[in-house]
């Protein structure tokens, strides 16, 4: 079963291959954006993020990075407009959104559901499937 992060990752893959004009992919799993895709002309560096966790309504979305073993040296990437162009948000239900990191209101997490992004979700997608 793929994780949660590469289902997000092949979801957002799929929507900007249906949407923009050329998507590409980073070798690598440390870039601060995890696909490319040409938007309007210009490449444009996209972060995927993926949530399970619900509140009522609303569907919090980490975006710092903690790392993820027990060798983790307590450095924490937050989210931030000069790294990527874009996030791709894809909740465990199917809802997205994919929003201009200039728009993002946060370095470690937001909520996703309410008005403060509505004009950024895009048409569902495949629910995640969680393990």
């Amino acid at each position: 079963m793929l994780s949660q992060g590469d289902q997000g990752e092949i979801a957002a893959i799929a929507w900007l291959a249906a949407n923009t004009r050329m998507v590409a992919l980073p070798l690598g799993n440390a870039s601060d954006y995890d696909v490319l895709a040409e938007i309007d002309g210009s490449i444009a560096r996209v972060q995927v993020k993926t949530t399970s966790q619900q509140r009522g309504r609303r569907w919090p979305v980490s975006l710092a990075t903690r790392g993820g073993n027990q060798s983790w040296n307590r450095i924490v990437k937050r989210f931030s407009a000069g790294r990527c162009d874009y996030l791709y948000a894809h909740t465990a239900c199917g809802r997205r959104w994919f929003i201009p990191a200039k728009e993002v209101e946060g370095a470690t997490c937001i909520v996703l559901g309410g008005p403060k992004y509505a004009a950024f979700e895009i048409e569902p997608g495949a629910p995640l499937t969680l393990s």
